[in-house]
């Protein structure tokens, strides 16, 4: 019988997506259900159908799966942040790992390579050190800050996350009553109207310090004294308050203005046994801890002896090359945003590295540039976005022929893609270890080296 809406179902699920949906069949045709765990017999009420899937919710569990837990977060079921908080920590880990596996093996048609253990986090909550928080109304028309939920821009009000700092969140009960004692406007994306737009927080774990980061659509910040005394009250933590200036039509959180209303222009984090400053507009790793293990293995994958030219594209603000410069003869960062340049020409007086460059320009436009030059690095590090590399960023560095590429990627999915370009192009995968850097999340991180065969 043929499924519709609102159909009542029973299901048994017996697989998990990446994305953490559950998987059930009916009559054949495969059902997504969020929240469900692998051994869940549930009832399901069918929310959309497709000509060969359909999607469903929850309607109720009639037999819990031996991997389920309860979730310890009263906003799990609705915020868009967390998609394994009701199993194990151990099953989500295999989940990453698997899903890593079939993406190469699956859309990279990747072979005879070594898949290493998912390298998992010692400390699954509180390891966020950067959140993004928008600012809107709920239907009451009161001033409402959380996180989206999921699929959509509902925001769904926190109180309290367990993936970021506490401080983070008594900083959001402050600015929430700045927001309110004082009526500051906050933005309607829609209108195109309205003052505040989201709370940027960030935390160097090592050293302490927090920066915050009101994102407004104007230029100014009214009873901005009120704020900056209840914050610096509040902590000396709080070393960093800059405001960020975005007036585009744009569901992008940061504009390009900063303006420093409180203490310094950035923080200083330690990583690696070196220190950084990070700017507001600087990419810096979530996870500290788990970005040193990541690192790590990185490290071990260039296999430096210290006579080594290597470029790091996509370097952000520096620390993956820098990470490595001691056991290299020569760097070359290569960046698209100025301010991360900046931040990571900093870096490198900061800790006294001479033998690091870094220039402003895009991954694709650099590579290809130096690929003219017949400029030959021996190792090359790709960090790409979500997205992945360009294809044009693939044959520049397959045809600057290096001895190795480690590729550290943020989505399986376009990192098969790529890796079956490089593959094309004379580069042996020989070995994959997924790290997983946002615990709870749908997110996982793999490091992959790569080496010429006609120049090993």
């Amino acid at each position: 019988m043929q499924i519709k809406k609102n159909d009542i179902i029973e299901l048994e699920i017996t697989e998990i997506t990446g994305q953490g949906s559950g998987i059930g069949k009916y009559d054949g045709m495969a059902v997504f259900v969020p929240l469900t765990a692998v051994g869940d017999k549930i009832n399901a009420r069918i929310l959309k159908v497709k000509k060969n899937y359909a999607f469903g919710k929850i309607e109720n569990i009639i037999t819990p799966s031996k991997i389920r837990i309860e979730p310890d977060c009263e906003c799990y079921s609705k915020c868009g942040g967390c998609v394994f908080r009701h199993i194990s920590y151990e099953e989500e880990l295999k989940i990453k790992k698997q899903r890593v596996y079939d993406a190469l093996t699956r859309i990279g048609k990747i072979e005879n390579f070594e898949m290493n253990d998912i390298v998992g986090s010692d400390e699954p909550n509180g390891y966020r050190n950067k959140s993004q928080i928008p600012v809107g109304k709920d239907k009451y028309d009161h001033v409402v800050m959380g996180f989206y939920g999921n699929h959509s821009h509902r925001i769904v009000g926190s109180g309290e996350c367990r993936l970021h700092p506490k401080e983070f969140d008594e900083i959001v009960e402050i600015f929430k009553s700045w927001l309110d004692k004082y009526k500051i406007p906050v933005y309607d994306e829609t209108a195109h109207e309205g003052l505040i737009r989201h709370l940027y927080l960030r935390h160097a774990k090592k050293s302490g310090e927090i920066m915050i980061c009101p994102v407004v659509n104007g230029s100014n910040l009214p009873n901005k004294k009120e704020l900056l005394d209840a914050l610096t009250n509040h902590s000396d933590k709080i070393t960093s308050i800059v405001l960020n200036i975005n007036t585009d039509k744009t569901n992008v959180v940061l504009g390009k203005k900063c303006v420093t209303l409180y203490g310094k222009d950035f923080l200083t984090d330690e990583l690696c046994g070196l220190k950084f400053n990070i700017s507001p507009l600087s990419f810096y790793q979530i996870n500290r801890d788990q970005t040193e293990k990541l690192y790590s293995i990185a490290a071990q994958y260039a296999d430096l002896n210290g006579t080594e030219f290597l470029i790091d594209l996509y370097c952000g603000a520096g620390t993956i090359g820098l990470s490595m410069a001691k056991r290299t003869k020569n760097i070359l960062g290569i960046e698209i945003i100025p301010q991360a340049i900046e931040n990571a020409k900093e870096n490198a007086r900061l800790n006294g590295i001479t033998n690091a460059q870094f220039i402003c320009s895009d991954a694709s436009k650099a590579a290809e540039d130096l690929s003219k030059k017949n400029l030959r690095p021996d190792i090359v590090i790709i960090d790409p976005p979500r997205k992945g590399c360009d294809k044009t960023v693939v044959d520049s560095v397959c045809k600057m022929s290096p001895t190795r590429v480690v590729y550290v990627s943020c989505d399986p999915e376009t990192l098969a893609r790529d890796l079956a370009v490089f593959e094309e192009k004379a580069f042996k995968v020989n070995k994959v270890t997924p790290v997983d850097m946002f615990p709870r999340t749908p997110h996982v991180e793999t490091v992959v080296q790569l080496s010429s065969i006609m120049n090993p």
